[in-house]
C-alpha cells in the first residue's frame, strides 16, 4: 500500500513538473494543432493534485487499518480511493474549463 502511495506521488510529480505530458492518455497522439487547443498544465494540475489526494487516502487507509484492526478494511480503502480518483480525474480533466476558446476577431 505505501508502495502504491509512493508510485502516485511520483507519477504526479513527474507529469506536472518533469512535463510528462505522454503519461496523460491520447495527449500524445493528438496533432500539434489540436495540442494548442488545450490547456495542458492547468490538465496536468488536476493530475498531479488527483494522484497526490489518492496516495494521501491510500496512506491514511494503511495506517487506519493498523488502528482499527479491521479485515480488508485498507483494500475497500484503496479501491474506493483509486476509482474515486480516476473518475474525477477522468471528469475534470475532459470538462471544458481546460479547452482554450478561440479569439474572436
Amino acid at each position: 500500500m505505501i508502495q502504491m502511495a509512493i508510485l502516485f506521488i511520483i507519477i504526479g510529480a513527474v507529469v506536472k513538473y518533469g512535463k510528462a505530458y505522454f503519461l496523460i492518455a491520447g495527449y500524445n497522439t493528438l496533432p500539434k494543432k489540436e495540442k494548442a487547443k488545450y490547456n495542458i498544465d492547468g490538465i496536468a494540475t488536476v493530475f498531479r493534485n488527483t494522484f497526490f489526494a489518492m496516495a494521501i487516502g491510500l496512506l491514511m487507509g494503511y495506517f487506519l487499518s493498523d488502528w482499527i484492526n479491521i479485515q480488508n478494511f485498507e483494500n475497500i480503502v484503496a479501491i474506493s480511493c483509486i476509482v474515486i480518483g480516476v473518475t474525477y480525474l477522468l471528469i475534470k480533466s475532459n470538462s471544458k474549463k481546460f479547452k482554450i476558446a478561440k479569439k474572436q476577431n
